[in-house]
């Protein structure tokens, strides 16, 4: 999909989200929430298995190679579901890594990956049930960020944006509302995001992800 496609996608799913108050919305949920998502180190063309070529090395591969790094560590997540029918709704969602992680560690280039995703959202049972099952599938985009690390005198380093590349997916995911209180719930979740071109920065286009949120139903029955 084309950048103006991935950028098109937020639009049209917010003038969705507007027409939810007039379709008599049956609850909305607002959560937030840590996990993280993993992925294996890439491998270039003309490098061992798990290493990178280093553009800025000078060098050809094998030469250039380098260990490559995998993609994990601590990820936030925020999200909303609109339920327009008793079982049936649309979310939207997004995760990142909350600190940046080491991509080139030798000539000091970070990256920060986020995933952001637009779904159909099905509920199997009641939304007045105190376990409620959901089921999630949409479209979204991944966009990884870099940076340099710099020394700022002796004493500490900055870190400068450098570039960043954006990608396509396909998102789905299953999860359960436990709710503790009658409007509060906690939300673990298992997602998987198949990013398109991904094997460009890491091992695989395919990444789980695993979350666990809290969070509050508006208007629930």
């Amino acid at each position: 999909m084309s950048k103006l496609m991935i950028r098109l996608v937020p639009l049209l799913v917010l003038l969705l989200l507007a027409g939810v108050p007039q379709a008599n919305a049956q609850g909305v949920s607002a959560y937030f929430g840590l996990g993280s998502a993993t992925d294996s180190p890439a491998t270039s063309a003309g490098c061992a298995n798990q290493q990178i070529s280093d553009p800025f090395s000078g060098f050809t591969p094998p030469a250039s190679c380098v260990p490559a790094q995998g993609l994990g560590g601590v990820f936030g997540v925020f999200g909303a579901d609109f339920m327009i029918k008793p079982h049936l709704g649309i979310n939207g969602e997004y995760s990142f890594r909350f600190a940046q992680a080491d991509y080139l560690p030798n000539e000091g280039l970070k990256v920060r990956p986020g995933f952001y995703d637009f779904n159909a959202v099905y509920q199997p049972t009641s939304g007045d049930k105190r376990i409620v099952p959901v089921i999630e599938g949409g479209i979204g985009g991944a966009k990884l960020s870099y940076y340099v690390s710099q020394s700022a005198g002796s004493l500490f380093t900055q870190s400068q944006f450098y570039s960043s590349s954006s990608h396509f997916q396909i998102h789905g995911a299953v999860g359960v509302k436990l709710y503790v209180k009658s409007d509060i719930f906690i939300k673990p979740q298992i997602d998987l995001h198949w990013v398109d071109n991904l094997t460009d920065q890491y091992g695989r286009d395919f990444v789980p992800e695993y979350t666990i949120s809290i969070g509050y139903t508006f208007g629930r029955q």
